[in-house]
Order: C-alpha cells, then sequence, then structure tokens
C-alpha cells in the first residue's frame, strides 16, 4: 500500500522540514500523539530508504494541565 504526504517548512530559516503522518500509517505503526518515533536510512538497490517505526520502550508522557490532551492531540 502506497501513501503520500507533503513535506512542509518546520522553521523558517532552517533546513528542518516536517510533514503529516497519513491515518493509515498510523493505525498500522499503533502510534498516538505524544509516541517517538525511530529513524533509520540506508541504501538499497541504489535507493534511499527511511524505515519508521514505533520507539520501544519509551513511556508516553501525561500531562495533568491539559487533562487528556497533550500538545493539541487526543492521547
Amino acid at each position: 500500500m502506497g501513501l503520500e504526504s507533503t513535506v512542509g517548512v518546520a522553521k523558517v530559516g532552517t533546513n528542518s522540514v516536517r510533514t503529516t503522518v497519513p491515518e493509515g500509517i498510523t493505525e498500522f505503526l499503533g502510534v498516538r500523539a505524544g509516541d517517538k518515533l525511530e529513524w533509520k536510512m540506508e541504501v538499497q538497490d541504489n535507493n534511499r530508504i527511511a524505515v519508521v517505526k514505533k520507539a520501544s520502550g519509551i513511556a508516553r508522557p501525561t500531562s495533568k494541565l491539559n487533562g487528556d490532551k497533550l500538545r493539541g492531540g487526543k492521547l
């Protein structure tokens, strides 16, 4: 299954970019707002590949100030 997202500027004046992870990917990986992702770069058959997985062993942060929301996302 192939899904696409658009890359945009994360912060003006830097080389940092950001994108939205498509809903199908978040469901497949089982990630929610506040989860950490691990990124690995590989070259396979002369193609650059980014492998992304849900980080393991990292506790989910909680927010007592925002109730059940953290940085605008649902927990």
